[in-house]
């Protein structure tokens, strides 16, 4: 496996930006930004939920407190390419990631309850987790493409647009595929501003100058809700929780 990071403790900030708007911070962000490991990727991801969905009907509530349990590829995998189990926490805005690195294999075997590749505080947060929540399972499927960059001159700051973001709730492996039904249309695109403290001066003004906002915006949520009405595809507008 490459070296990766498995720990992450940051603010993360979400927008839903139009064509126009991705085009002019696409301007602003050139100079400065510089493309990620995964700079351009597909992304596969399967929630862990209960069988009554007891983590994203809570995550939905918009709690103080909520976290959530994934398995994610960033191509479609086969038996040995690298995938990483992930536990996402959030606590009064803070985001805290833990997450380690196997063959993907392996991971829907650990998931499953087997063994994990090492001993480690993060493998027993993980099995922890899948202990607390009875009957912990493969959920949901949500993809999408994404451009990912960070600040040349603040590392730290991280900034992700995702697009063509879709779900399934059938076929919940990864190997299968990472196609699905869109959760939302009008060519929008989620972009997230990942960063340990306050947003930059420079970037905020630009958010202003294209009258970009924060939002609270859940890809699993939206899926959840769409998977609720029976729908196939977004009737306009979106849905923000």
């Amino acid at each position: 496996m490459n070296a990766y990071q498995g720990v992450f403790q940051r603010y993360e900030k979400k927008y839903l930006v139009t064509p126009e708007q991705y085009e002019y911070l696409s301007m602003v962000l050139e100079p400065r930004m510089v493309p990620d490991r995964f700079a351009q990727s597909t992304i596969g991801n399967i929630y862990y939920d209960t069988p009554d969905f007891r983590l994203i009907r809570r995550s939905l509530d918009r709690p103080a407190y909520k976290e959530k349990l994934r398995l994610r590829t960033y191509r479609t995998p086969h038996a040995g390419t690298e995938a990483f189990v992930e536990i996402k926490k959030k606590f009064d805005h803070v985001v805290y990631k833990r997450r380690i690195a196997m063959p993907y294999a392996q991971a829907v075997d650990y998931l499953a309850g087997g063994p994990a590749p090492e001993v480690s505080q993060i493998s027993r947060e993980i099995e922890w987790f899948r202990g607390f929540y009875e009957g912990l399972q493969p959920a949901m499927c949500i993809c999408y493409d994404r451009y990912a960059v960070f600040d040349r001159h603040q590392p730290a700051l991280r900034i992700t647009f995702d697009s063509n973001i879709r779900w399934r709730d059938q076929a919940l492996d990864l190997a299968r595929g990472l196609d699905g039904q869109p959760v939302m249309e009008n060519g929008l695109r989620l972009m997230e501003i990942k960063i340990p403290g306050v947003t930059p001066i420079w970037l905020a003004r630009a958010l202003s100058e294209a009258g970009i906002f924060p939002t609270h915006f859940s890809k699993y949520g939206r899926a959840y809700q769409i998977m609720l009405r029976g729908e196939t595809a977004t009737k306009g507008g979106v849905f923000c929780a």
